[in-house]
């Protein structure tokens, strides 16, 4: 997996990536620890506010960013980007209003939904093998998953010596250095957006993906990733103190299950990947989140000290699993566009992945308020099955990675054609899915 860090432009860009998300991690202890000082007993309200706010964000915000990298050279981008976070984060020891929070995280998650996709399409146009690319996105799921369990160590470490705001600085340095580093690195050249100006490039990313099975079938397992996840991110606190009777050590440690499942499983994928094609990983990965999920319902009734242990295996399954199903997505969109429409398309998957997220967050909290956990669990599982089943529906079982191409004369068309036709240069290289449908609008 490391070998591909040999590449210098990638290794720079990668471990730009690794001070941010050490940073970003910092941002989140003290962001806490912030919503405590100025709230009190409603800190849990202002940082459930956060972060629903950090989902809009996301999905409002990150279809903008498709015709944006077409149209900015992406360094000068990913740059601009990193020193807007950093002024942010530079701002937030600052604060003394709830609501001037809320605005500046408004600016940080916008800025952040910009940022991502635009990096996650550079990566593929640096390393263009396929095994090389596979690779390099379990190092970022590695990354991700070390960032989650050495963050708040890092912070405890901090908040010895000094007070919290003072983490606000260390996530300010943390995008400058990111921003540096990738100053350094040689970056390809933006590519000509393929069509389309305004609303329509806008949303082309979008429509792109929603015209190919492949991503639809992406789709539908994000949203079981989403129903696992949010239980595990939203309810172990709930479910750790108040059912198990445990403190805030225990809390954490299941927390820390859940990262090691997904450490592990990023450390094995790419030999996996090597074996197995990629839609029988994430269909049958994420079944097991719907399986995880039904079986750790029936173990809150369990009496003693049975439950657990089976939280922590369950949590680590969730991890596991869940990095089965994400880590391989960058595959499937890089083989789904051209060049020119992998940023837009990135941003696409970027926003309508959070969009899962948003819908499971404030139902996995809202049903263990209202009812207990294991209906919580129980409607979870479902909401994973269905996503599942319509992963299995919507992908198809012959999924080649190299589709036959059709070149049609389509000039006539092209007005009528926009966001469908993927253009090669010549404007007739038609998306392969989409050419039945084109035949049956606009017959020959």
């Amino acid at each position: 997996m490391l070998a591909v860090l040999s590449d210098r432009t990638y290794r720079r860009l990668f471990t730009a990536q690794v001070i941010a998300l050490t940073g970003t991690g910092l941002a989140t202890v003290a962001l806490g620890l912030l919503a405590y000082d100025l709230a009190g007993a409603d800190a849990g309200t202002v940082l459930g506010t956060a972060l629903a706010i950090k989902m809009v964000a996301y999905v409002v915000v990150a279809p903008l960013a498709g015709p944006l990298a077409a149209r900015i050279p992406r360094k000068a981008l990913l740059v601009s980007l990193d020193l807007v976070r950093a002024g942010i984060a530079s701002a937030l020891p600052w604060v003394d209003q709830v609501w001037q929070v809320y605005l500046l995280i408004v600016l940080l998650q916008a800025a952040s939904a910009a940022f991502t996709p635009t990096f996650q399409a550079t990566v593929p146009d640096i390393l263009t093998d396929e095994r090389d690319y596979t690779r390099a996105l379990s190092l970022s799921r590695l990354a991700y998953d070390l960032e989650s369990l050495l963050s708040p160590l890092l912070a405890a470490a901090v908040l010895v010596v000094v007070g919290y705001d003072r983490l606000f600085v260390g996530t300010s340095i943390g995008f400058v250095a990111s921003a540096v580093l990738v100053v350094s690195a040689v970056l390809p050249a933006t590519r000509a957006p393929a069509s389309g100006r305004g609303p329509a490039a806008t949303t082309r990313g979008i429509r792109i993906y929603l015209a190919t099975p492949r991503l639809r079938g992406l789709l539908a397992v994000h949203l079981a990733v989403a129903a696992a996840g949010s239980m595990v991110l939203v309810n172990t606190v709930g479910y750790v103190r108040d059912l198990l009777g445990r403190d805030e050590t225990a809390v954490a440690l299941a927390l820390a299950a859940n990262g090691l499942g997904s450490l592990a499983v990023a450390l094995a994928l790419p030999r996996i990947l090597d074996r197995f094609p990629d839609r029988a990983v994430m269909t049958r990965a994420s079944a097991m989140l719907a399986v995880a999920l039904f079986v750790a319902a029936p173990t809150t009734a369990l009496l003693g000290d049975g439950r657990w242990p089976a939280l922590l295996v369950l949590w680590a399954a969730i991890g596991a699993s869940s990095s089965l199903v994400l880590t391989p997505g960058g595959r499937l969109l890089r083989r789904s566009a051209h060049p020119a429409d992998l940023p837009a398309l990135f941003a696409a998957d970027f926003s309508l992945s959070h969009a899962c997220w948003l819908l499971c967050y404030p139902l996995a909290g809202w049903l263990a308020s209202t009812t207990d956990m294991t209906t919580t669990l129980g409607v979870l599982g479902v909401i994973a099955t269905a996503a599942t089943a319509c992963a299995a529906r919507l992908w198809p079982t012959h999924d080649p990675e190299a589709v036959e191409h059709d070149h049609l004369d389509l000039d006539e068309y092209h007005d009528h054609l926009e966001g469908a036709v993927l253009v090669d240069g010549c404007r007739r290289h038609v998306h392969p899915y989409r050419i039945d449908e084109l035949h049956a609008r606009w017959p020959a």
